[in-house]
């Protein structure tokens, strides 16, 4: 009997084991399907996180407080702007491409050169969803006292503004020495692969008059 009971009671705990672990794995399914959906929505994205972080910053002026977690997360995110604007492989160390000034690699400038497309650091998407997660972050935490450290705030804001300067100072020279624009826009485009079905029946019609 008691043989049987204590198979019953490591049965049932197995049992209920396996439960939260189907649960908690279906959730990250469903959190990992949610993502995926949203990769291509990248304005609505970035909607998302921009209201997130004005819902931080307006309760940081409501509450007048929690200044250590602002600045915290001032300088998280810019951690993660400057990765978002450095090449993946950097000029400076690229063992590929040799410069003939001895001045340090560039990325190719002439149509005869190797095509090398610029690789982010951070790619967008991870930079919106670290940006996404530390600003929820934040915001969950200015609902608990203890983070609330009494600092003088205008020094604070005076440092991260040097901070900022400095470094995007810094990173503005490394583009133009190695002459790479991170951005976009005024970049050119080129079509689809997918055709009209006019241009298809003309491909068509051609081949058929060919033969």
């Amino acid at each position: 009997m008691m043989n049987e009971d204590s198979g019953t009671a490591s049965t049932s705990s197995s049992s209920g084991g396996g439960g939260v672990k189907k649960f908690f794995l279906r959730l990250s399914q469903t959190y990992q399907s949610t993502l995926d959906r949203s990769t291509p929505h990248t304005r609505m994205r970035w909607v998302f996180a921009g209201f997130l972080l004005f819902l931080f910053v307006l309760r940081i002026f409501i509450y007048q407080g929690w200044y250590i977690v602002c600045y915290a997360l001032g300088i998280y995110h810019l951690n993660l702007f400057i990765a978002f604007l450095t090449p993946k492989i950097d000029p400076e160390f690229d063992p590929y491409s040799v410069d003939d000034e001895d001045e340090g690699p560039n990325l190719p400038t002439h149509s005869n050169e190797e095509f090398r497309p610029f690789i982010r650091r951070l790619p967008e998407f991870k930079f919106w969803l670290s940006v996404a997660k530390s600003t929820a972050i934040g915001l969950f935490c200015t609902f608990f006292d203890f983070f609330n450290v009494p600092v003088f705030w205008p020094i604070l804001v005076m440092y991260f503004i040097t901070l900022f300067c400095i470094t995007m100072k810094r990173q503005i020279k490394h583009m133009i020495k190695y002459k790479y624009l991170p951005f976009t826009r005024n970049k050119p485009r080129y079509q689809r692969v997918n055709q009209p079905a006019g241009a298809s029946s003309n491909v068509g019609g051609g081949a058929g008059n060919s033969k």
